[in-house]
């Protein structure tokens, strides 16, 4: 019975994507890397692929709550080492970028917790870091490079009003989860008013 009354699978799928974006949009190192470019000219691409490509690590809920035979094993969640080491990787390997403040482990951390709270069904981890995000939307981290490679980091915002429009939070206020490299089909939403998101493996 509680099965019928909790959130689909559909619906927790939806939230954990939409919570891996969010993440890797707060991390400020790929948010640097992005914004200088440090992955060509396609860089917000790849951060949305990049979101993607986390999301293939872990089971879908969908495909979780499928009838299976009994011999067929049910796909286990990769740890939070395994996400932390792709993170780096994807960071070195697209955005020529050497994480070295273990930053990727608060990430990974978030992603784990997102993955757990959406499984239960709980989506109040994920809206919280939605309202993170929307805090910083609209505002650029200015890196100052000192002798060293030592950086500081500031948030500045370009656009002050949107802080106030902020408070209703939807689903339309989440970041893409992966973008087609090279043409965006118009998003397609479902009856529920959630944008439904489409995956395309590297």
């Amino acid at each position: 019975m509680a099965s019928a009354v909790g959130p689909t699978p559909e619906v927790r799928q939806l939230q954990f994507e939409q919570g891996v974006a969010i993440s890797l949009h707060l991390w400020l190192s790929l948010t640097v890397a992005v914004q200088n470019n440090l992955g060509g000219p396609a860089s917000e691409d790849k951060r949305d692929w990049f979101a993607g490509a986390i999301v293939d690590m872990f089971p879908s809920f969908v495909d979780l709550a499928k009838p299976r035979k009994p011999s067929q094993k049910i796909p286990q969640d990769p740890d939070a080492e395994d996400v932390e080491a792709t993170l780096l990787q994807v960071m070195w390997d697209e955005f020529e970028t050497n994480v070295d403040d273990e930053s990727e482990i608060e990430v990974a951390e978030r992603i784990m917790k997102a993955r757990a709270m959406c499984a239960a069904g709980d989506f109040a981890f994920v809206e919280d870091l939605r309202r993170r995000w929307l805090d910083t939307k609209g505002k650029t981290v200015k890196v100052q490079e000192v002798d060293g490679g030592d950086q500081e980091t500031d948030w500045e915002s370009d656009d002050d009003e949107d802080s106030e429009e902020d408070d209703d939070v939807n689903m339309d206020d989440a970041p893409a989860l992966v973008a087609a490299p090279k043409e965006r089909p118009p998003p397609e939403v479902d009856e529920d008013g959630f944008t439904k998101v489409t995956r395309k493996k590297r």
